[in-house]
């Protein structure tokens, strides 16, 4: 029966926290914003915190000072197991509170946790005993069709919710490492990124096969010269024939040029299309979570953030 009451409260207050942070957001940001990490209207931890606190703290006969700490303390370390736990695996920080005084690694702080056991207490003392005789008064069997229903969507939602995160992730070090191929190209070409390298490679095609005619011709003198007039005759052929290698040797730099330029201008599109083509699960996760750092792709995840502000404006 504890479990049934629990997944009970668990919908209950987990679309109640949904309701107070679309509420809170859309005040603040004057337009609706779905806050849950769920595409569903419910907020889990909001059900996985109050939820506990009801079920192991309404039957006890505590003091407002004591139920306050109790709840405090409880709400306070579900939300940060949740936060760490989120971000371990997903290896996303989806909310901070780095900038708020007596905070725990950004997932917890003294501020909130107190407003959570004001809230907890007012929930346990005041509205939680209609709720109650609400579950108590649903037959049990319709109780559980419900449970059971809403537990499958809650999975399923949950599930394409993680895919799509992971998904995220994947584009995000595509995006990353396409990035630094980018930066690398971009060293290589240098100043000459901007030069006209066809037609320097055909005049310097041209210059190489003159050099390769005089050099024969040059060679076709050999058999009636004197051997003075040889070796000088050999002398220029060695340094035609030098410049010849110089001159191929930067004809591949000049064809690696072109090439390095040819798969820049590649990547660019590639990384373009990624940061522009964004999936309504990734828009609405960004909107929700404004504060979501990214502990591998910082940089990605802000540049895709900052593409669909000037997408939305």
């Amino acid at each position: 029966m504890q479990i049934y009451y629990f997944v009970s409260y668990f919908f209950i207050y987990g679309f109640l926290g949904w309701c107070t942070e679309v509420a809170f957001a859309t005040v603040k940001q004057r337009r609706f914003v779905n806050r849950g990490f769920l595409n569903g209207p419910i907020c889990p931890v909001y059900g996985i915190g109050v939820g506990s606190v009801v079920i192991l703290l309404e039957t006890k006969e505590l003091s407002i000072a004591a139920l306050y700490l109790v709840s405090t303390a409880l709400v306070t370390a579900i939300e940060g197991m949740t936060g760490y736990l989120m971000d371990k695996i997903f290896h996303h920080k989806w909310w901070d509170y780095s900038n708020q005084p007596l905070n725990i690694g950004g997932y917890v702080c003294l501020v909130f946790s107190l407003a959570w056991g004001v809230a907890c207490v007012v929930i346990v003392r005041v509205i939680h005993p209609v709720f109650r005789k609400g579950v108590e008064m649903l037959p049990f069997t319709l109780g559980i069709v419900l449970a059971v229903v809403f537990s499958g969507v809650t999975f399923v939602d949950m599930c394409a919710t993680a895919a799509e995160v992971l998904k995220l992730n994947k584009k995000l070090e595509t995006m990353d490492k396409i990035a630094g191929e980018l930066k690398e190209i971009s060293d290589r070409l240098g100043e000459n990124i901007h030069e006209n390298v066809m037609e320097t490679l055909e005049r310097s095609q041209e210059t190489r096969r003159q050099l390769v005619e005089s050099a024969a011709e040059l060679r076709g003198k050999l058999e009636n010269a004197s051997e003075e007039q040889k070796r000088f005759i050999e002398e220029r052929i060695e340094r035609m024939e030098e410049k010849i290698r110089e001159n191929r040797y930067r004809e591949e730099q000049r064809a690696i040029t072109a090439e390095l330029r040819g798969k820049y201008a590649e990547l660019k599109g590639r990384y373009t299309e990624l940061s522009e083509r964004t999936t309504r699960i990734t828009r609405r996760l960004l909107g929700a979570f404004p504060r979501m750092q990214s502990r591998h792709h910082g940089e990605m995840l802000n540049e895709l953030r900052s593409r669909m502000r000037r997408k939305a404006e």
